[in-house]
């Protein structure tokens, strides 16, 4: 099993800034990629970015430019760095991990237990 604990949620100004961090522990050697997704009120959990375990990272398109994922492989823990935040940026934001789980390459993922984020003035 792998555990994820959240840090770094809160509210914050329009224009301003976070950094959301995600502590792994457990089995984190199944661990093949990691990121982030966010969930709205009244909609559905979105990909924010994702990072896999050789760094190649993945951003959705109202965040580029904008939120930079990053990882910290010593200390198994998982960045989100994010600037310019926009009102529609409010969110409970999710770490989310997948694991493999045989050799045929099946998956499993895991879910932190979210973190507020708050933007407004």
């Amino acid at each position: 099993q792998v555990h994820l604990a959240e840090s770094g949620g809160g509210l914050v100004q329009p224009g301003g800034s976070l950094t959301l961090s995600c502590a792994a522990s457990g089995r984190i050697r199944s661990i093949s990629a990691m990121g982030w997704y966010r969930q709205a009120p009244g909609r559905q959990r979105e990909m924010v970015a994702t990072i896999t375990i050789g760094g190649t990272t993945n951003y959705a398109d109202f965040v580029k430019g904008r939120f930079t994922i990053s990882r910290d492989n010593a200390k198994n823990t998982v960045y989100l760095q994010m600037n310019s935040l926009k009102p529609e940026d409010t969110a409970v934001y999710y770490c989310n991990a997948v694991s493999t789980v045989n050799i045929e390459g099946a998956t499993v993922p895991h879910w932190g237990q979210g973190t507020q984020v708050a933007v407004s003035s």
